[in-house]
């Protein structure tokens, strides 16, 4: 069985932006594109840095400190250095609001 936990807003997270939202200690990057919402680990598999301060592209994502790029809608890596792809998350919309899977 599925479980899901809110975590905001819709209308907080503007198109073609990025949030970090934490979920029992772990950091998770929001992605909103073409009126979706995605969710990937937030930590880049590289070096650690946090992909919600990267630039989002389209559905892709690049981490600011070495430029690994990630596919938000399956954490898929796009371009190195780094090797291993994000884990993702189901997002759903209730009702303006947004709510992760975990």
């Amino acid at each position: 069985m599925d479980k899901f936990v809110p975590i905001g807003q819709a209308s907080d997270i503007g198109e073609g932006k990025l949030k970090q939202v934490q979920i029992a200690g772990a950091k998770v990057a929001i992605a909103h594109v073409a009126g979706s919402f995605y969710a990937l680990g937030d930590t880049c598999t590289h070096l650690g840095c946090s992909l919600s301060a990267g630039k989002l592209e389209g559905t892709a994502v690049t981490c600011p400190c070495h430029g690994s790029r990630f596919d938000v809608t399956s954490g898929a890596v796009l371009r190195g250095p780094a090797r291993k792809p994000e884990p993702s998350h189901r997002v759903e919309v209730r009702d303006g609001a947004l709510w992760l899977e975990v």
